[in-house]
């Protein structure tokens, strides 16, 4: 029996400051509409075979909405397609975005400490920036996130 060897990728997702979005609503990311983006740009840039050939171990395994860091999960076979539609996506929920590639890992524990390492740098600079200004209810969320990215596993 042969394992199943996968790509981990952790990605930072930058936000057009400027909000040119559509509708004057914030945007969050989450696990669906990434995921949906990232969908939508195999199927536009390689076609259905493209499609159906990437999807085989392809996931969103999390995603910080403050701190927009997230890890996708890939088959070995297909992670440079599913990078190079991930570098091709220009709008997720009508908002324009960009992705830069972190790390890229054959394991989620070297991904993991990757996207925690960043999660936490981001979530200094945003105190530091904001102040007193953060809500408790932001704080809570980023704990639940760096809990949730701790014991991520398979």
């Amino acid at each position: 029996m042969v394992a199943v060897k996968n790509r981990y990728m952790v990605m930072e997702v930058f936000i057009d400051p400027n909000r040119e979005c559509q509708k004057n609503e914030p945007v969050v990311l989450t696990q669906s509409n990434v995921l949906k983006a990232i969908k939508e740009s195999i199927l536009l840039n390689f076609g259905e075979c493209g499609l159906a050939s990437s999807l085989g171990s392809f996931q969103v395994k999390y995603i910080n909405p403050i701190t927009n860091v997230c890890i996708i999960r890939t088959s070995r076979e297909a992670h440079q397609r599913i990078w190079c539609a991930i570098t091709l996506i220009q709008r997720i929920a009508s908002c324009s975005v960009f992705f830069n590639l972190l790390d890229l890992s054959g394991c989620i524990r070297a991904c993991r400490l990757v996207a925690l390492k960043c999660d936490e740098a981001k979530f200094e600079q945003l105190k530091i920036v904001s102040g007193d200004r953060l809500s408790p209810e932001t704080i809570r969320l980023v704990k639940n996130c760096f809990e949730k990215i701790k014991i991520l596993d398979h």
